[in-house]
């Protein structure tokens, strides 16, 4: 990750949504969400900081694209 502070939490939700993703943190500071709504059949990015590096979105998106399976489950 961009710094020696960044990691990432594979996550489930089977809520008001159905799905798995993955937060980046920036410390205990939750700083993006990336998520696979198998119920509405979108991936979605949620950024809870008002501004983040290029770098690490893209980061955030491959870790998202290795770690998440592409194929909405049913």
């Amino acid at each position: 990750m961009s710094s020696s502070e960044d990691r990432f939490v594979v996550v489930s939700d089977v809520g008001l949504r159905d799905g798995i993703g993955v937060e980046i943190y920036r410390g205990n500071e939750l700083i993006i969400e990336l998520f696979r709504d198998d119920t509405e059949r979108a991936r979605t990015v949620t950024v809870f900081k008002e501004s983040i590096s290029l770098e690490l979105m893209e980061e955030s998106i491959d870790i998202f694209k290795k770690e998440i399976p592409w194929a909405f489950v049913d």
